[in-house]
């Protein structure tokens, strides 16, 4: 894989809305201001990619201009790094007007980007990983860099930081505390800090060797795996009440657009890696949490890796039957699991690379970039 050079000052960083439109509404002005302040703070200059504040409807009729941002992106020398600024649930849409576009993919090749975000932007960097272009699971701007209180959470500004300078050698250890999702969004919860726990666990080894070496690749468990399966549709159901302009029908096609573009990585591509998957702020329920793991194993997905990251729950719900999940559904007591690693959606967030190559110490606590 191409890795692109870290971030340095002075860079233009293209701030991009690849699946939720919230950044361009009005409720969300004062988190646009304080995420615009602390990148200038880190001494990068943001750039807002032509329709990034179009809108949640807009964006969501028109993933064509989600793609064409991208594209314009790719096309801008100028641009030294891409941060998505939001997740949510139809990235996929925009993936077959980027990769039936020969110069989009050339560009991908010829002008290498540090590209940041996760949750729903699972889709974006396995299509990207597809194209050969390493990325970092990590940080958004809403939910990161405009942090409320003013500033970023410690231990997520030290990840970001950590990105101008090469990840080779970095460790990532647990933080001492964890945050609660936030309940109130708006302008009145400015200079408020979110509900903070003490951690209590640490990275957890629920089985197989405490030191285990592979390359990183994964994302949110719920892309992965509605990515395979053929119901996800009937999840956003409810959504049509509150947001009429979104219908189910709209996500039948993931299975196919994964299946055409070869978005999931098969089973060889697997072969030796480390899966690292986070549950998203759904919090889906154990069942949910099995079908998606199921979905994983009957593309080989367990029985080609060398060990699994799995990601702190949101808010800790659902902590205990996640772990007994995840063993059950791997069925192989040899395959070493490390548990509730700060990544994903629980505060703060670790940013993990794509391929890049890892070594686990869980007696150590310790996540080794090599």
């Amino acid at each position: 894989m191409t890795e692109p050079r870290p971030l340095k000052k002075g860079d233009r960083v293209a701030v991009i809305s690849l699946s939720n439109g919230i950044l361009g509404e009005p409720f969300c002005a004062h988190e646009k201001e304080l995420g615009v302040k602390m990148l200038r703070s880190m001494g990068l200059e943001p750039v807002f990619t032509e329709h990034a504040c179009d809108g949640v409807q807009t964006l969501w009729e028109h993933p064509e201009y989600r793609a064409a941002d991208m594209k314009a992106v790719f096309h801008d020398d100028s641009i030294s790094g891409i941060i998505c600024a939001v997740g949510g649930i139809d990235t996929f849409r925009t993936i077959p007007f980027l990769m039936e576009d020969e110069e989009f993919m050339r560009a991908v090749k010829e002008h290498p980007k540090f590209f940041l975000g996760y949750s729903d932007s699972t889709n974006n960097h396995l299509m990207l990983h597809r194209l050969g272009l390493q990325t970092f699971y990590g940080q958004a701007f809403l939910s990161d860099l405009a942090e409320l209180s003013g500033d970023m959470l410690p231990y997520s500004r030290i990840q970001i930081e950590s990105c101008f300078a090469s990840y080779h050698g970095r460790i990532i250890r647990s933080s001492p505390v964890w945050y609660e999702e936030r309940k109130d969004y708006s302008s009145a919860a400015l200079g408020t800090l979110p509900v903070s726990h003490s951690e209590l666990h640490g990275y957890e080894l629920l089985q197989g060797d405490p030191v285990f070496e592979g390359e990183l690749l994964g994302g949110c468990i719920d892309s992965l795996g509605e990515m395979l399966l053929s119901d996800c549709a009937d999840e956003y159901s409810e959504l049509t009440g509150e947001m009429p302009f979104i219908h189910p029908d709209d996500f039948r096609m993931q299975g196919g657009i994964t299946h055409e573009f070869h978005i999931f990585p098969s089973a060889d591509e697997w072969l030796g890696k480390i899966l690292f998957a986070e549950t998203s702020e759904t919090c889906p329920t154990p069942e949910r949490l099995r079908r998606y793991l199921e979905a994983l194993k009957a593309e080989g997905v367990f029985e080609a890796i060398s060990g699994i990251l799995v990601g702190k729950p949101m808010n800790e719900k659902y902590y205990e039957e996640y772990k007994a999940v995840w063993c059950d559904v791997v069925q192989n007591q040899k395959l070493p699991i490390l548990y509730n690693v700060n990544f994903g959606h629980a505060a703060p967030r670790a940013i993990l690379p794509y391929g890049a190559r890892t070594r686990v110490n869980a007696k150590e606590q310790q996540i080794i970039l090599l």
